[in-house]
């Protein structure tokens, strides 16, 4: 594909998007997990998508490969009005230097949600605090490629931070798309036991551990789940959603507000309008999907009055 025919294409997907957000009543969208990090690391993330690497085991191209600049761009003609820079370490020494570096993102890309990041290890306490002094919004937990339990003796006081200052963590911990040693609820379900107020957002839904995950939501009033690739064509191949469940989806959704979008933007194999098609045929009809592409993030991350749906629409 040509460079002018790429940015046909996108300008094509930006006015569907906007499109289906205007229809909606909403002047833009809030999408909790999107990955913005340093390039090498991004690099070096996208190589192991080309390589079907064993976590992934299927081809999975990366439909917005594009420089830092032009991501941000594409969200912004998306109308996302706040999205968050999902930083992850997989090994110990990373977090605090990529917590460095999405504090300077965070503070030159208006509309990113400052974020961090954590891992079990000595001196966590001490970076998360600094983090959170600095003004991070939100923290990324990654069990599955970190490959420690988050009920990790290092992280208690980590966690007991958390808990007090009410910050929500996106923490991917669900067995998708590859079981890990601590992936699945049990480890969750032992962390939430010992800090019941923890503001956990379990990303891609908990895939496949839908039902499980959705328990601890009903149990918990911090838990939320993000809809990161969940009900799209992709997902449903790897680990469909189960019709048993989705009654309680809906009322987590809209009457409780727990369950929040997210895309996975850049790393996904199809266009970010397909993640909005995949929730919108779910049937649960407009005032739910107005709450989760929307309402519920606004309300979980305070965010400011600039963010504000459009004047029509706004009975609902």
């Amino acid at each position: 594909m040509s460079a002018s025919e790429a940015a046909s294409e996108a300008a094509s997907e930006a006015v569907e998007v906007r499109t289906w957000a205007r229809r909606l009543g909403l002047s833009g969208l809030v999408d909790v997990h999107t990955h913005f990090m340093p390039q090498n690391v991004l690099d070096k993330v996208w190589a192991y998508f080309d390589s079907a690497g064993p976590l992934t085991g299927r081809p999975w191209p990366i439909t917005y490969r594009a420089e830092e600049e032009r991501r941000v761009e594409l969200l912004r003609e998306f109308g996302v009005s706040a999205f968050t820079s999902m930083v992850y370490p997989h090994k110990p020494g990373m977090a605090a230097w990529l917590n460095d570096w999405a504090a300077g993102f965070a503070a030159r890309t208006p509309g990113c949600l400052h974020t961090a990041t954590l891992f079990p290890e000595p001196g966590a306490a001490g970076y998360v605090r600094r983090a959170l002094d600095e003004g991070a919004r939100v923290f990324k937990v990654h069990v599955q490629v970190g490959g420690f339990d988050p009920g990790d003796p290092l992280l208690d006081e980590v966690w007991g931070l958390l808990e007090e200052t009410a910050t929500p963590v996106v923490i991917h911990c669900g067995s998708g798309p590859a079981p890990g040693a601590y992936t699945g609820p049990a480890p969750v379900a032992a962390l939430l036991a010992r800090r019941p107020r923890l503001r956990l957002i379990i990303a891609h839904m908990g895939m496949p551990e839908y039902g499980e995950f959705l328990d601890l939501a009903e149990r918990y009033e911090g838990v939320h789940l993000d809809t990161t690739m969940a009900f799209t064509d992709f997902a449903e191949e790897l680990a469909p959603f189960p019709a048993g469940e989705l009654k309680r989806l809906e009322v987590l959704g809209e009457q409780a507000g727990r369950i929040l979008l997210g895309t996975d933007f850049p790393n996904i194999p199809y266009p970010y309008v397909h993640q909005l098609h995949a929730l919108e045929r779910l049937g649960f009809g407009d005032d739910w999907l107005r709450a989760v592409c929307h309402d519920n993030a606004v309300r979980l991350f305070s965010l400011s009055q600039e963010i504000h749906r459009e004047a029509k629409g706004t009975s609902h």
